[in-house]
């Protein structure tokens, strides 16, 4: 492949994913199956449209089954799975359905809850990756199979990680209800770097687990602050909850194509405050204008000059906060929160969504509330 592309006018290196590592290893371990000798080097190629050529590990060579693995790269996008270990092993069995089986092993965590791409109760092997698996196996045992076999026998990859189960402690697998390892990830078999794009779904993937378990109302959080927030402070129930990360817009757009109608978020001033500007990345590569935002509000409530002075020197919204709390001004945190649901309202363009927020400090001391939201707060105990 390709393996450098330019993002920003800096060079970054291109990966590959679980599903491609699980598809390679599935195709080493068959052909060394049938020829009985070691390979160095699996080609396979991508739903990208790129190929592959990787590096074939760990071979076991057995009478009646072979083992191999490929390491994962995640290029300049590394992740928890970067330089692990994706095993296949390949072996006939019994004549089943399918002349092509494939199953998970130790490290492949299992789903447990409805809402996933893959059926309750089935090892974590998302539909790509199971559709590379089955195309690069076919193209080594042919349309024939069973002919060239016999009709008595079909081959059977099963994919697994030791190290999974510790590391998949490292990923959002136990929130969504995969336990016992990691998932066999990838929709394009390619780990573009510097890409939000898989990070973003595995967030969108919990919003669709939920309403698949019968949930109709959403808590939207950023993160562990915003857990703990709605955990110690407010009391509800932990079910409700799903992070954004930074990506406050595309968590509200994706709820809402979801069919969520109630939404209470809670978040961080330093985070929400940008949201009061119409700002829904709130990640400070994209935009961080904080204290500019904070210099706003509170000169529209006639603050002096020396107090705004003293808020543009603040190096963090927390030490604004400091300042604020001591000062006649502490209406401001209603305001950015009436100013968030204004711009949140104006950003979904649903009247039927309705969306309360709530702002706290870094000690989980709540701040700020839009003016119904205790009413939404309710609908959640």
């Amino acid at each position: 492949m390709e393996e450098y592309v330019y993002i920003d006018g800096k060079k970054y290196r291109r990966g590959y994913t679980t599903g491609s590592c699980a598809a390679a290893a599935s195709k080493a371990a068959t052909h060394m199956l049938f020829a009985k000798e070691k390979i160095e080097i699996i080609n396979i190629d991508t739903p990208k449209g790129i190929p592959l050529s990787l590096k074939v590990r760990n071979i076991n060579i057995c009478s009646d089954y072979v083992e191999c693995s490929i390491e994962k790269d995640g290029g300049d996008d590394i992740d928890a799975t970067h330089t692990m270990h994706i095993f296949a092993r390949a072996e006939f069995v019994d004549r089943e359905e399918d002349d092509i089986i494939v199953d998970g092993g130790i490290g492949v965590g299992v789903v447990t809850k409805k809402g996933l791409s893959v059926e309750v109760g089935r090892p974590a092997i998302n539909p790509v990756p199971m559709r590379m698996i089955h195309t690069e196996v076919r193209k080594v045992i042919g349309d024939d199979f069973k002919n060239n076999i016999g009709s008595d026998k079909s081959i059977k990859l099963t994919i697994y990680a030791p190290e999974g189960v510790e590391i998949a402690k490292k990923t959002f697998n136990p929130r969504l209800g995969i336990i016992g390892g990691i998932s066999i990830l990838g929709t394009t078999g390619i780990v573009e770097p510097m890409s939000d794009e898989g990070w973003k779904k595995s967030l969108s993937i919990e919003l669709e687990m939920k309403k698949a378990q019968g949930l109709d109302k959403i808590i939207l959080v950023p993160g562990n602050h915003g857990e703990q927030f709605i955990k110690e402070k407010l009391g509800l129930d932990m079910k409700y909850v799903v992070r954004t990360s930074n990506f406050i817009g595309y968590m509200l757009k994706e709820a809402k194509r979801i069919g969520y109608k109630k939404i209470l978020m809670a978040g961080h001033i330093g985070k929400y405050i940008k949201i009061s500007a119409g700002i829904f990345n709130t990640h400070s590569k994209i935009a961080d204008a904080r204290n500019e935002i904070m210099i706003a509000n509170l000169a529209m409530m006639r603050a002096p000059y020396e107090f705004l002075e003293k808020i543009n020197e603040c190096v963090t919204t927390e030490g604004a906060v400091e300042l604020i709390n001591d000062s006649e001004y502490i209406s401001i945190y209603d305001s950015i929160s009436n100013k968030c649901k204004a711009k949140i309202d104006q950003y979904l363009l649903d009247e039927e969504i309705n969306v309360e927020v709530m702002i706290f400090s870094m000690d989980k001391s709540l701040l700020g509330k839009s003016d119904h939201s205790d009413e939404l707060v309710e609908v959640f105990r």
